[in-house]
Parts: structure tokens; sequence; C-alpha cells
């Protein structure tokens, strides 16, 4: 995405741009596809997964094939109505002083309050793409103005004038959501109502061969070297046995760390040992018990001599 420039209204849009190393496999095409024939048919797209499935690097790939200016929210328990709509913020002054006969001087003020655009209007009212990142992250009263939104083609507003009470939606406006499940912590509920007006994808972790693309494009190792480092990540997922499944970041994280030292993944280099268990007990575990620690590092070893 690249930031557009001019006003306020339009500096808060990005434009549409195919990320730098996006790797689009069969898997990223399917899900692309599909998505895009939901936004086709006029139904707003919602992408539900843990963290680390790619539902915001999918939702941007996906905004970018709609091709038009991208407005994006991310979710936020403080949020209200006002942070997404917008709201009147100060005061417009109009002075008139009128000396145009030199005998008779009249002067005139007006003062009205100052309406100001945020970022679910500025989509609304210009056809723009919304990625709303983790909306469920927002309080559902916030996020009761999207109803009329995606259903009636209709937003309200608090506008002090009557003419701008309320908004219809420009056809081109197009909606697209993600979310974690709601057993993450900061998580709300989603209201029924809403869920019903979209398409909801369930993303899961990606494929062998998706992942370890990913991860070659986002290091400088070699593809051989990157396939051993992913084995070990998805074999401690697979395996059932941490509080949370690590995911490709795991595998970008130590891929980039030992092109950084100009190391190498094998079963003697004890640094790359002690670099997945760093980076994999961390990703794995809230809590960070000594327990998990042991448990993850037998693991992971056992996972180094088998595909190191």
């Amino acid at each position: 995405m690249q930031r557009n420039s001019g006003n306020n209204e339009t500096n808060t849009v990005l434009e549409p741009k195919q990320m730098e190393n996006f790797v689009e496999t069969e898997y990223i095409k399917d899900i692309t596809t599909r998505g895009l024939n939901y936004i086709k048919a006029g139904f707003p797209v919602h992408f539900r997964g843990p963290s680390g499935t790619g539902k915001t690097t999918v939702a941007m790939h996906l905004a970018s094939k709609i091709g038009r200016p991208v407005v994006i929210i991310h979710g936020d328990s403080e949020y209200k109505t006002s942070d997404l709509v917008g709201s009147e913020s100060g005061y417009r002054f109009k002075k008139l002083d009128d000396r145009f006969i030199h005998t008779v001087h009249k002067q005139e003020e007006n003062m009205e309050k100052k309406w100001v655009n945020n970022r679910l209007t500025i989509a609304v009212k210009n056809g723009f793409t919304l990625i709303y990142d983790e909306f469920t992250r927002s309080r559902a009263e916030a996020n009761n103005i999207l109803l009329p939104i995606l259903q009636e083609k209709m937003m309200s507003t608090s506008a002090g004038k009557e003419d701008d009470y309320y908004m219809k939606v420009h056809p081109e406006f197009r909606a697209i959501f993600t979310s974690n499940p709601e057993e993450y912590a900061g998580v709300n509920r989603t209201q029924d109502a809403l869920r019903d007006r979209m398409v909801t994808m369930d993303l899961d972790h990606f494929d062998f061969d998706t992942e370890l693309k990913i991860t070659t494009a986002k290091s400088d190792l070699s593809l051989a070297d990157t396939e051993k480092i992913v084995k070990v990540v998805r074999g401690l997922r697979e395996s059932g046995k941490t509080e949370f499944d690590p995911t490709v970041r795991g595998s970008i994280m130590i891929a980039k760390t030992l092109a950084t030292l100009n190391s190498k993944p094998s079963k003697t280099n004890q640094m790359f040992r002690l670099i997945c268990q760093d980076i994999l007990t961390s990703e794995t575990s809230r809590i960070g018990s000594k327990t998990n620690q042991e448990r993850v590092r037998l693991i992971v070893n056992d996972l180094i001599d088998l595909h190191c």
C-alpha cells in the first residue's frame, strides 16, 4: 500500500499496490479468488483465524485486487462511534465588515460548529475499500454503525446540519474485516446482526508449500536451509503440546536471525538450537513457565535432530 497526499481526508487513504515479496501460492490464490467473488456480489468479507494465519496480509492483497483506494481501521476497545464516523470539532467563524458606503459601517458575524469526518465516513462517502483489522477488539456499541451501512446502504451521523444527518453509501464502497477467535484476550463477541451481514472465511495455518515460500521470501536463507526451519516449527505445532501454536512468524524470525548471523540451521550448531528455543518458547506461551520452557526445549531439540 502507498499513502496518498493531499487534503486531510485523502491523507488517511492508501493507494492499493502489490506488496513487496508477496507470495501467492495456490492456497493464497484460492482464498483471494473466493473473497473477490463475494466482494463482486456485494457482500463484505470477513477473514477469521488465529494469529499468524495471514488475515491482514490477505485482506490487503484482496484490497489491491479491488483496485480502489484503501482506508484502514485497527480495532480498539476505546473506540466510540464518533471515532469511526466523525464528530463536531471546534467552530468555524465568518465575519463580514461592509464599508462599501463610507458613511455606513455594517458588521456581521456567523459561528457554526465544524464537522470532521473520520475514516469510516471517508470510505463510505468516496467509495473506498475499508479494511477493518481486528474489528472485534472494538466494542459492539461502536460497531453498531456498520449495520445500516452494510444492509440499508445508509449511514447516519450526529452532524449539526440537517443535510448531513444521513449519508448514502457510495456504490463503490467495499468492506473487508479481520478478527481473531473469540477466546483470544481482548476480543469481544461479534453481534449476530453484524456477523449475518458478512461472509466469514475461516483461515488456518498455511500449508507447507506456502509457509516455506513465505519464510524464504522474508529472509536471505536458501530454500534448503529454510525448509529445515519450517519443518521444526511445523513439528512443534503438530505436537499439540504447547499453549499456543507456533506460526509462520516463528519461522521468519528464526530464518532472519540466522541470516543476520550468517549462520546455518544444523544439528551441530548450538546457536541455532538456542535461537529456536528462545523464539519458539516466547511464541507458544503467555505465561513463560519453567515447565513450558523445558517442554519446548526437548521437543525442539528432537525436531532439530530429526530434520537438520
